[in-house]
C-alpha cells in the first residue's frame, strides 16, 4: 500500500523558516540545559543520600507513567486546539509549578523531600509531553518542507550541545549553591523559552484544526472516539507498527545503560563523579556531531530508508555490548572515562541519526490533523516500559556485581532480535513507497 503524503498548503518562505528554526534551537537549548542540569542535581543528590541505583531512575519512572495516563487527552488536545495556545497555558503551569516546588522543597526533610519532588516531576512530565508533541504536531506551522530535516537537525544539535554543557555545569552548580540553585535556573530558564515561543509565529492552515470541533461539547466517548481514529491510521501503517516493535524492545534494553553506567562507576568499580560526567559528555557529542552532519547533509526524503534506519541500531547494539566488555576489564578511572566516553560518543551519534530520520519520515508521511495523536502514542508507547526497565535492572545491579556483563547481554539479545526484524522491516519499507 502506498501511502498518502501530508497535504501542505501553508506557505512559508526559506527567510521565515530559518527565523523559526533559530528560535526553536534557542529555546530548546535554553530548557534542555538547565532540564538536565536539574535532572543530573536530583540524581547526585538521591544517590548521595540513598546509594540506589534508581537514583537516576526515578525521571524514567514518572515521565513514562504520566505518558500513558495522559495519552488519549494530550493527543486530542494538540490536533484540535492552536499550538500556541497550547504551548502558553502549559508554560504558564510549569512556571506556577516550579515556584511552588521552591517555596516548599525546603519544607521536607530527609526522604520526606521525595513528596514535593515527585508532585512537581508529575506536574513537570505532564507540561514536556504537552510541549514536544505539540512542537512536533504544529513543524508544517513553523518551517516548509524542505526545512523540516532542518529544523529536526539543529532542534537535536541543540539538545546535545546543552548535554555537553550539564555535567560539567551540574556537579560545580550542585557543589556551589546545592539543590535549590537548580530550581530556581529551571523556572527563569522556563520564563526564557516561554518569552522566545511568544514572538514565534504559527501559521496554520486555511482549514484550521480548530473548525471541526470548536466548542463542541467533549465527553468521554468523543475523547476515544477522536484518539480511536489515530489508532486507525497507525494501524494501516505497516512500517509504524514494526518500528514500534524495535523501539520498545530497544528502549527496554537501553534502560539498563542510562542507569547502569552512573551506578557501575560509582558504587561497584568505585571511580567517583568524574568519570560520570566525562561519559555524560562524550554522549552528548556524539548526538552533536549527529545531529550537525544531518544539518549539513541535503534532505534526501525517502531514499534507502532501510539503510537509514537499520545501520544506526546495528552501531547502537554493538557499542551497548562493548561498553560492557570494558566494564569488564581491569581499568584505571582515566581508562573507564576515555574508552567509556568514545564508546558513549558512537552509540549517540547512531541514536540521533535513528531518532530524526524517523522524525523527518513521520513528518512527511503521516497528515498533519492527525500528527498530533500519531506523536503522542509512539512517545507513550515507547516509553511505558521504561519503567518496567528501570524497576528490573535496578534489581539486577544490585544483586550483582559485574553490571558490564548485564550491557553484555543486553547487546548481544538486542543484536539478535534486530537481526529478526530486519526482512520485516525491509518489507514495509517497500509497500509504504509513494
Amino acid at each position: 500500500m502506498a501511502i498518502k503524503q501530508p497535504d501542505l498548503t501553508i506557505n512559508i518562505s526559506n527567510h521565515q523558516s530559518s527565523l523559526q528554526i533559530f528560535k526553536a534551537a534557542a529555546s530548546n537549548f535554553i530548557s534542555s540545559l538547565s532540564g538536565k542540569m536539574f535532572t543530573f542535581g536530583l540524581g547526585l543528590m538521591l544517590l548521595d543520600e540513598t546509594h540506589s541505583a534508581i537514583s537516576f531512575g526515578i525521571n524514567m519512572i514518572i515521565s513514562p507513567i504520566v505518558g500513558l495516563l495522559c495519552l488519549v487527552p494530550i493527543g486530542n488536545l494538540v490536533d484540535t486546539y492552536p499550538h500556541k495556545a497550547i504551548l502558553t497555558v502549559s508554560l504558564t503551569a510549569r512556571v506556577l509549578a516550579g515556584l511552588l516546588f521552591a517555596v516548599s522543597i525546603n519544607l521536607f526533610t530527609a526522604t520526606a523531600k521525595l513528596i514535593p519532588i515527585v508532585l512537581f516531576l508529575i506536574i513537570d512530565a505532564i507540561s514536556t509531553n504537552i510541549n514536544d508533541t505539540c512542537y512536533s504536531a504544529a513543524t508544517h506551522e513553523l518551517v516548509n518542507t524542505h526545512n523540516i530535516q532542518r529544523l529536526s537537525s539543529l532542534t537535536q544539535s541543540a539538545i546535545s550541545l546543552s548535554s555537553i554543557l550539564s555535567p560539567a555545569l551540574g556537579v560545580g552548580l550542585y557543589s556551589l549553591v546545592g539543590f535549590s540553585g537548580f530550581i530556581i535556573l529551571e523556572i527563569a530558564a522556563t520564563l526564557a523559552s516561554f518569552g522566545i515561543m511568544l514572538t514565534m509565529k504559527f501559521h496554520y492552515h486555511a482549514t484550521d484544526q480548530l473548525a471541526d470541533s470548536q466548542y463542541a461539547p467533549v465527553t468521554p466517548h468523543s475523547q476515544f472516539a477522536k484518539f480511536r481514529s489515530g489508532l486507525n491510521y497507525m494501524q494501516s501503517r505497516t512500517m509504524i507498527k514494526i518500528t514500534i516493535l524495535l523501539s520498545v524492545i530497544l528502549n527496554f534494553l537501553y534502560t539498563a545503560v542510562t542507569i547502569g553506567i552512573p551506578y557501575i562507576l560509582k558504587d561497584q568499580l568505585h571511580t567517583g563523579n568524574g568519570p560520570i560526567g566525562v561519559l555524560e559528555t562524550g554522549s552528548a557529542i556524539g548526538m552533536l556531531l549527529g545531529s550537525l552532519l544531518l544539518t549539513l547533509l541535503p534532505p534526501t526524503g525517502q531514499k534507502r530508508l532501510f539503510l537509514k534506519l537499520i545501520i544506526p541500531v546495528l552501531i547502537l547494539d554493538s557499542q551497548i555490548l562493548l561498553l560492557g566488555v570494558l566494564f569488564m576489564t581491569s581499568q584505571s578511572p582515566t581508562g573507564y572515562a576515555l574508552l567509556g566516553s568514545f564508546i558513549m560518543g558512537i552509540l549517540t551519534f547512531a541514536l540521533v541519526i535513528l531518532n530524526i530520520t524517523f522524525q523527518v519520515y513521520l513528518q512527511q508521511t503521516v497528515p498533519t490533523k492527525l500528527l498530533g495523536r500519531v506523536v503522542a502514542t509512539l512517545t507513550t508507547v515507547n516509553s511505558s516500559i521504561m519503567p518496567i526497565g528501570t524497576l528490573m535492572f535496578t534489581l539486577i545491579f544490585q544483586s550483582t556485581t559485574h553490571g558490564g556483563l548485564v550491557l553484555i547481554i543486553n547487546g548481544i539479545l538486542l543484536l539478535g532480535y534486530t537481526l529478526l526484524l530486519l526482512r520485516p522491516l525491509n518489507q514495509a519499507i517497500h509497500s509504504e513507497q509513494p
